[in-house]
């Protein structure tokens, strides 16, 4: 055991000293009542700072407290120390070593029998040209003493007990998780260094048929060679004839393809010699060695390509920018993040997010104070979680160009630093995620369905007296002419993007869609190739006049005539946001019910004008419809319950309000529908939904008595249920007859939702609360602002102004449904487009603003 401060960079680190095992035992004694053993349902991080993206390959590397499992980077671990009082971590670290022989190449492959930490790192254990070494040992916090482990004859047996159950922990996400992990593949060690034969084997796209039979199903490409052999045969009498297997007992080649699944995505890959489905992160170079390009496969289980049907080619070349070289971009705000497995969605919003000041000053602003006073367990903190992601992607840490050549010192050392390329959202995608039947799996998802998602959690989260996501909120005007009496209702309701409909019908390349889609059919009929895809081309005026256009309804409730009525609808804006966010809706349902998308091309303009689309409320010669409200109508089995017992608006069933809110209700008005039918689910909700969607305040946020001002108000930095949710006077009152000040009881019982055990915990492990007074009063001077608003109430928070904007960022879907495929970004930054492709980050050469399916424009002085 040695004292060391080398670490933090302390005086008097380079001494060490041997110390007996009864010392070691004395020095552990005192911290032993904090040692815990891992129980079942314990998350043990061990892959990844609660704070930030360091990790065991980090330079300082990983701290891992041995009482709450939650880990911490050499910046941040001080911070958990001071604030819990905890002492005694788990120090991780992954060397990566170069190995480099006597005349600079590469020496033989050395095993890397070194490694016992189980991380979910991209680290390829078997490369050839890096050595891989594990290190762990437990610190003792102040003085930083260091135990090397393992070390069993010298800990006591607890101590002992609770560092193997550490090391042996598996992913926290795996136990949050099962469901999401139940079809994750292992990646084949055979996939680095796969052995492919040079003999001029190419595959065709279809007409394939087993070289050993004449089946024509469920056959596999071999990637050493290329042969093409049947799959084993089942029970039921389907599958194959084991062709080839056989091939690989022959000849001992170990991967093979399944034709027929290969798309832009990946492929079924099978490892013989593994013995289960596997992951080939190398697949798209092995196919392209038989001239297969698996941009343009879109598989489908008879061994045709998708693309023989519906051809796709164009649209993910386009937008990947595919065929131009691309230059990698690196530093602050050029970050990318690592796909989870089709977290593409997740990836393009909060990019474009994060490229708006308002958000980057709301939490990478505010990032000190809002880590010092997270809660105890800063992974299930939004705002914690927002500021991490927000810093990772901002700062330019994990963002460094590739060192061409190492320092004399490191090669000396064979030390390898790795550069980091991009960072994994998966904590901030585990928690935003929770609780949500979509967003929890690993399917992908719509991203525009995401960006509502994630402006719920903002909303309810606050931070201070003003939320980020008010940039994109705007009133709409909805008039309603009743069909009978001519009468109008004008009401307005809360929005935060703009549904822009695809005007198909004025496509200005008509006649030549119809000859392609001859052309097409004629070809398929015959198994001929396929025609060049063409693309419809949709001005976007056509596009805005159809936003503008009168709408029918046809159950609207006329007050006139106390009953439903036909009506005609018109939206306008009633204020436009400092952010627009257009959506082009792309997606629908044809007639079959089968999800399709639009195949379009629409001249999206860099400077928006939508000021002609301004609200004008009622007009000279219009008459006004009574306002008179319609009858309540709930169902009888849940009209006691709501007679007796409203729920807590801090408990709404937050997977059914975007339930609702993804058939483009109000996300206001979702709430309150599933807070006044208490939480009784979706269906019964959306029936309070129907009733109530005419009246004047039907998208205006929840206001209960008691809970000081809109419900809908989350979370402050502290992870309290809201600023305006003042505690009640009488828990206060216990708090402070302890003899603790009247601030810190506020803010405990905020941050832990009234709850007064966890209150008293908060206090004790925020003893710094007082040292921050200036924070501590501009909290409550937030608190005081929102008691006042509520005597006051002033309608939604909008920031009105111009409507002309100037595009700075569009997100583009390629696939057939927001179910498939992927999700590319392209910002603006300093003057030049910029491609956000998962953990690539690029230049961009070619734009595609015509295919974009969401479009983030900025206000701009008119």
């Amino acid at each position: 055991m040695q004292r060391r401060g080398a670490l933090f960079g302390m005086p008097g680190g380079s001494g060490s000293r041997k110390m007996a095992a009864g010392d070691i035992g004395e020095l552990l004694v005192p911290h032993m009542p904090t040692i815990r053993v891992p129980r079942s349902g314990d998350r043990v991080y061990k892959n990844e700072c609660a704070f930030s993206y360091d990790s065991p390959n980090s330079e300082g590397g990983l701290y891992v407290c041995m009482n709450t499992f939650l880990a911490f980077g050499r910046e941040h671990v001080e911070r958990h120390f001071r604030k819990t009082g905890q002492s005694v971590y788990m120090h991780l670290k992954r060397h990566v070593r170069e190995i480099r022989g006597a005349s600079g190449g590469a020496l033989p492959k050395r095993r890397n029998s070194k490694i016992f930490l189980d991380l979910d790192t991209d680290d390829d254990l078997n490369s050839d040209d890096y050595e891989y070494e594990d290190e762990a040992k437990l610190v003792i916090f102040p003085d930083h003493y260091e135990i090397a482990l393992p070390n069993i004859e010298e800990l006591p047996a607890l101590v002992t007990i609770a560092c193997d159950a550490v090391l042996s922990s598996k992913s926290p996400y795996r136990k949050q998780d099962p469901d999401t992990w139940e079809n994750e593949l292992p990646v084949s060690k055979y996939a680095n260094n796969l052995t492919q034969l040079d003999n001029g084997v190419r595959i065709p796209p279809s007409g394939w048929k087993c070289a050993r039979c004449d089946l024509r199903e469920n056959l596999w490409l071999n990637l050493t060679d290329g042969s093409v052999l049947c799959g084993k045969w089942f029970f039921d009498s389907s599958g194959g004839n084991g062709h080839a297997l056989e091939h690989y007992r022959d000849m001992g080649y170990p991967l093979a393809v399944k034709l027929g699944t290969i798309s832009p995505d990946g492929a079924d890959v099978y490892s013989f010699q593994e013995e289960e489905p596997v992951l080939d992160p190398h697949l798209a170079k092995h196919l392209a060695h038989f001239g297969i390009d698996m941009l343009h496969m879109h598989g489908t289980e008879n061994g045709l390509r998708d693309n023989d049907i519906k051809p796709r080619v164009s649209e993910w070349e386009v937008i990947q920018e595919t065929g131009t070289k691309l230059k990698p971009m690196y530093g602050p705000g050029y970050t990318g993040l690592k796909n989870l497995g089709n977290s593409c969605y997740l990836s393009s919003v909060m990019q474009a997010i994060f490229s708006i000041p308002e958000f980057q000053r709301a939490y990478v602003g505010n990032l000190p104070r809002i880590f010092d006073y997270s809660p105890l367990d800063p992974t299930q903190d939004f705002n914690t979680q927002m500021t991490k992601l927000g810093h990772g992607l901002l700062s330019g840490q994990y963002s460094k160009p590739p060192v061409k050549s190492e320092l004399i010192e490191q090669v000396m050392k064979e030390e390898h630093k790795p550069q980091q390329n991009g960072i994994s959202p998966r904590m901030f995608k585990a928690f935003v995620s929770k609780s949500h039947p979509e967003f929890s799996s690993n399917r992908q998802q719509d991203a525009q369905e995401f960006f509502l998602h994630l402006v719920n959690l903002v909303e309810r989260n606050r931070i201070g007296s003003e939320n980020p996501s008010d940039v994109f909120r705007f009133l709409v005007e909805e008039r309603i002419q009743c069909c009978q009496t001519r009468k109008v209702r004008y009401t307005e309701r809360v929005d935060y993007l703009m549904q822009l409909p695809v005007a198909m019908e004025a496509a200005t390349n008509k006649d030549e869609l119809i000859a392609y889609e001859l052309t097409r059919r004629e070809a398929e009929a015959n198994r001929r190739p396929l025609p060049e895809l063409v693309r419809a081309k949709i001005p976007f005026s056509a596009c805005l006049q159809a936003f503008s256009e009168p709408e029918n309804v046809d159950d609207f409730w006329s007050s006139a005539l106390q009953a439903k009525s036909a009506g005609v609808k018109t939206s306008r804006f009633a204020s436009f946001p400092e952010y627009l966010v257009v959506q082009i809706k792309k997606f629908t349902f044809g007639l079959d019910w089968v999800p399709k998308k639009f195949d379009v091309s629409i001249d999206m303009p860099d400077l928006l004008d939508i000021n002609h689309l301004r609200a004008r409320g009622l007009q000279p010669g219009e008459e006004e419809l009574p306002d008179i409200s319609p009858p309540i109508v709930i169902p009888d089995d849940s009209k006691d319950r709501l007679m007796n017992q409203l729920i807590d608006p801090s408990d709404i069933d937050e997977s059914s309000v975007m339930q609702l809110a993804e058939m483009g209700f109000p996300l206001e008005a979702c709430r309150k529908a599933v807070y006044f039918t208490g939480n009784m689910g979706a269906e019964v909700a959306f029936n309070w939904i129907i009733v109530h969607m005419e009246e004047p305040d039907f998208a205006e946020p929840l206001t209960m008595p008691g809970y000081g001002g809109a419900a809908s108000a989350g979370a402050s930095v502290f992870g309290a249920t809201g600023l305006d949710n003042q505690p009640p006077e009488e828990i206060v009152a216990i708090i402070t007859s302890m003899g603790f000040h009247r601030n810190q009881a506020v803010q405990a019982l905020r941050a832990t939702n009234n709850n007064l055990e966890r209150a008293l915990d908060w206090i004790f492990s925020h003893p710094e609360f007082e040292e921050d007074s200036d924070f501590v009063i501009e909290m409550e001077n937030n608190a005081n602002a929102n008691i006042i608003s509520e005597a006051k109430p002033e309608g939604p928070r909008v920031k009105d102004g111009s409507g002309m904007y100037e595009l700075f960022a569009f997100i583009s879907h390629m696939g057939t449904s927001t179910m498939s495929g992927h999700y590319v970004c392209h910002i603006k930054k300093e003057g030049r487009w910029v491609i956000y492709n998962d953990h690539r980050v690029c230049a961009s050469e070619r734009p595609p603003k015509d295919l974009g399916y969401m479009y983030f424009y900025h206000r701009v002085p008119r």
